[in-house]
């Protein structure tokens, strides 16, 4: 194969999506810019429906502050997913006895299993809103009976700019995330 045909090839190769949303490439700047008290009084709310001491899966979870380290604080086994390398591993870092996965959420193996609770905080939004739906299917199947899912998003089907990445949010709006 000549130079030329072997190029050719080359930029015929698909590039991958970004599983991270983005995120990956903004690890640093998400871990110093996320305020550690934002969501942690509600996610202490939350987590006081769940029985004690039981599993969570936190989807999207980032380096875990604030939302894993919430539910840990709170005696709660931990299970977290996140797309970014970066995050998973000062996850991993600052929690070394929560498992963790670096996994996009929709792709998780975590959802073979199943858990008391989920939360996405500030996750699903990021998502396409095919992905979206999805996810939720997965996570209403990997709910344990009486189980709970808390995950954050504009009550307006509204379409906006992520300030880290500068990539596309969409809320699919209030109507479209409550059950049939």
């Amino acid at each position: 194969m000549t130079l030329f045909k072997l190029e050719n090839a080359l930029t015929a190769i698909p590039i991958p999506p970004d599983k991270s949303n983005g995120y990956e490439a903004a690890a640093g700047r998400f871990m110093s810019a996320r305020n550690p008290r934002i969501g942690a009084v509600t996610v202490r709310r939350w987590s006081q429906i769940l029985l004690a001491r039981c599993s969570v899966l936190d989807l999207g979870c980032g380096h875990g502050v604030p939302v894993s380290q919430t539910l840990i604080e709170q005696g709660f086994t931990i299970y977290g997913v996140d797309a970014s390398r970066k995050l998973v591993a000062a996850f991993r870092n600052r929690f070394p006895d929560a498992s963790a996965e670096c996994s996009a959420v929709e792709d998780s193996e975590f959802f073979g299993r199943t858990f008391d609770g989920v939360i996405a905080w500030g996750l699903m939004f990021l998502m396409p809103p095919e992905i979206q739906s999805f996810v939720i299917r997965k996570v209403a199947s990997a709910l344990n009976l009486g189980g709970k899912v808390l995950f954050t998003s504009p009550k307006e089907s509204v379409k906006w700019r992520d300030a880290l990445t500068d990539r596309e949010s969409i809320s699919l709006g209030t109507e479209q995330y409550l059950p049939c």
